[in-house]
């Protein structure tokens, strides 16, 4: 199957199906690296910090970037436009049933079993990311980050001190940034 063919099939299914937005999206695009060699499920770890320190959806990040790095530019392209003609479909067609549903038991009762079957996905997609991010070295083995544990224990206790609270969250991002290049070297 022709890689553009593919990402649009692999990323509109992932838009139609990854309702809650784009931590949603996590669980799909891990299931997607086992199947495609575009990126590993490592890659997802770094796509998820790349996308929360981009500005943007979550989710169209992340798909812009697995499509980037399966097909370049028009690869990047093709992901995210077919991540969100799911949702632009939907809403067109939401739009104009509204008012005949919206008041629907039926529907409402739908969605009320949605919310934990969503909440559930992303518990779990947080927790394998945690355990790649933090717990996995570059050869895929199992490690216990002794200095990234005592970082992020500094970093917790230092953001809950009252006069440190008031520090705007991007002085946090480049002190970790700083210290993860001063310890890289």
């Amino acid at each position: 199957m022709n890689v553009f063919l593919r990402l649009f099939v692999e990323f509109f299914q992932i838009g139609l199906f990854a309702v809650g937005g784009g931590p949603a999206t996590i669980p799909f695009l891990m299931d997607l690296a086992e199947r495609v060699d575009w990126y590993t499920k490592s890659d997802v770890a770094s796509m998820l910090a790349v996308s929360e320190s981009t500005p943007g959806p979550l989710g169209i990040n992340m798909a812009t970037y697995a499509g980037y790095h399966a097909a370049g530019l028009a690869g990047g392209i093709t992901a995210t436009l077919s991540l969100v003609l799911p949702s632009l479909i939907v809403i067109i067609i939401v739009a104009r049933l509204l008012d005949n549903f919206s008041e629907n038991v039926y529907v409402q009762s739908a969605f009320r079993l949605i919310r934990p079957a969503v909440t559930g996905l992303i518990a779990a997609a947080v927790l394998g990311i945690f355990h790649t991010a933090l717990f996995t070295d570059a050869a895929g083995e199992f490690q216990i980050p002794v200095f990234q544990l005592i970082l992020c224990a500094v970093f917790f206790g230092a953001m809950n001190i009252k006069k440190l609270k008031k520090l705007h969250p991007a002085v946090w991002l480049l002190a970790g940034a700083a210290i993860g290049i001063v310890f890289q070297l």
